[in-house]
């Protein structure tokens, strides 16, 4: 394959402060099955004793037989810090695991067989489980799982109907930096999945191998547990909407149906922060403008301004 090397599959952690959660996704790829993998850790300016651990397993992956880069960067956000991993990326295939997460032994080598034997197909991913980082304990999933059986991915990532949950996925790098060729995604402060998914979803279809070869870290403090202000979740959204503008542009998403679907998630969400925050006021303003992107259900709408109006406030 040119410019990358076949059925290698390079693994992109971006960590900021894990000092003390990092060897859960580093002993993860140690325990893998399959051979041919490239790490490469990004450290997002961490104030702790991150690259110190990160050193320490550079011994434990030669052994392993695996390529490890350690990349340091200023802090940012997660977006920032994958962006300075992206061009050390040589392998055939792509993952990028939350630094806080795990990898079931299996879980690069059976979707690196799938590809291989489905040659149909750019990418593909796998179920999750959630665990507590203190105990082990199962946790109830964050996200919906959806309809598995589905292949084309965009709308339900975007509008919640399934996960976006990072290190279930594998894609191709070929696809990936056609898509981004300059090696750089839109950089936001609301994580890396939509940017690094939502493009590549749109052009290409996605099955699921229905097994659950990835952990997920419940931990209090990360970045997806972390409580904001007001001031700080309105800002979020406002980013999420700019974000999606970008993916856009990038997907050239240009029919009508689309930019309305595109339009009436964004309102959605306005009309639920304004819940959130008992914006009567603001609940009413949205509520009207989403009238006009509702062909069908429109009633169940009408049923949650309602329960909102009542109950929010």
């Amino acid at each position: 394959m040119k410019g990358f090397i076949s059925d290698k599959v390079s693994a992109v952690i971006p960590v900021f402060n894990g000092e003390f959660h990092l060897q859960t996704i580093l002993d993860s790829l140690l325990r893998q099955t399959y051979s041919s993998v490239e790490v490469i850790l990004v450290d997002d300016g961490s104030e702790d004793g991150t690259v110190q651990v990160a050193e320490s397993y550079r011994e434990k992956f030669a052994l392993k037989g695996y390529d490890y880069c350690i990349v340091q960067a200023e802090h940012k956000n997660a977006s920032a810090a994958l962006n300075h991993g992206l061009p050390y990326v040589t392998g055939e295939y792509l993952i990028w695991p939350d630094s806080d997460d795990r990898l079931e032994m299996e879980s690069i080598a059976k979707r690196v067989k799938f590809l291989q034997s489905n040659p149909q197909y750019q990418c593909v991913r796998t179920l999750a489980y959630y665990f507590a980082q203190q105990t082990d304990e199962m946790q109830i999933a964050d996200e919906k799982t959806g309809d598995i059986s589905k292949e084309n991915l965009f709308w339900d990532i975007l509008e919640q109907k399934t996960y976006v949950c990072c290190g279930c996925y594998m894609l191709k790098t070929e696809s990936f930096f056609k898509i981004y060729p300059e090696r750089h995604i839109p950089e936001y402060d609301v994580g890396q999945n939509f940017q690094m998914l939502l493009p590549y979803m749109f052009y290409h279809l996605c099955p699921t191998i229905p097994e659950a070869l990835y952990g997920v870290c419940v931990r209090a403090g990360s970045h997806s547990r972390t409580r904001l202000t007001k001031e700080e979740e309105e800002k979020k959204y406002q980013d999420y909407e700019k974000l999606i503008d970008e993916i856009s542009i990038l997907c050239r998403m240009e029919d009508e149906e689309s930019r309305n679907r595109i339009m009436y998630w964004k309102l959605q969400r306005r009309y639920h922060l304004a819940m959130k925050y008992k914006n009567g006021k603001k609940m009413m303003e949205v509520f009207w403008q989403m009238r006009k992107y509702v062909k069908v259900g429109f009633y169940q709408t009408f049923k949650d301004f309602l329960w909102g109006l009542i109950f929010g406030n």
